[in-house]
């Protein structure tokens, strides 16, 4: 029998809630370095392509072997902008939380290839290791109702709460500054999301994730319960 979620309802143009996580639960980021290389990943994969920049790299005999070298590299590589849409995430120690949208039905599937590929080759090259890092397949939920991508981008940005410090959610390696207005990471969208909170917005939005309203908790539980997410 296949673990719950591993065989996916693709859909276009739908949200996506996709998590994965160590095998037998290790670490998959070790120190601050890992978590800036897995993001600088996504970021590489999410933003535009310059193709012409590259291209001129390349073909400009002024430029480095190096720099040519970096070029043609880029330019080879997947991209999914226009194709894949982050909507919030969070890296923990020994696994993530992603919260996408894509356009076409097969771009997640596509994107965590590419990423969980390169990440796990990064990581087994500097940490001196080998084989598999994460725990199989990625599991992806899909998103149905407005209510569950509200709750989703909550239970993810609270997911540092799990080390028992509050103050973490405001610094952690999460998309949750950008839903604050602190940080803009251009390949981070969480207008969809801060629409729903009117003229306070990121005042709102920060109130509805730091609360600890027993009322909240409780919806919170039952809309997480429906979507059957697997605890980590």
């Amino acid at each position: 029998m296949p673990a719950k979620h591993v065989i996916k309802p693709y859909v276009a143009d739908a949200y996506y809630h996709v998590y994965n996580r160590g095998v037998n639960k290790t670490d998959i980021f070790i120190d601050e370095q890992d978590y800036g290389v897995f993001l600088s990943y996504l970021k590489t994969y999410l933003v535009p392509k310059d193709g012409q920049r590259l291209q001129n790299i390349i073909l400009d005999p002024t430029s480095s072997l190096k720099d040519r070298k970096e070029a043609a590299r880029l330019l080879r590589m997947n991209n999914y902008f226009g194709k894949i849409e982050l909507v919030s995430y969070v890296l923990m120690p020994n696994h993530f939380h992603l919260l996408v949208k894509q356009q076409g039905e097969r771009d997640i599937e596509r994107l965590l290839q590419s990423l969980t590929t390169r990440y796990t080759a990064y990581v087994n090259r500097r940490h001196k290791r080998v084989g598999s890092l994460l725990q199989g397949t990625y599991k992806a939920v899909l998103v149905t109702t407005d209510e569950q991508l509200l709750h989703l981008t909550r239970y993810i940005h609270r997911n540092p709460l799990k080390l028992k410090r509050l103050n973490l959610l405001r610094t952690y390696p999460s998309s949750y500054q950008n839903y604050l207005g602190i940080v803009q990471q251009e390949w981070v969208n969480p207008k969809a999301i801060i629409a729903h909170f009117g003229k306070r917005g990121f005042t709102s939005y920060q109130s509805f994730v730091e609360s600890n309203d027993d009322g909240l908790e409780e919806n919170e539980v039952s809309v997480i319960s429906r979507m059957m997410i697997d605890e980590n």
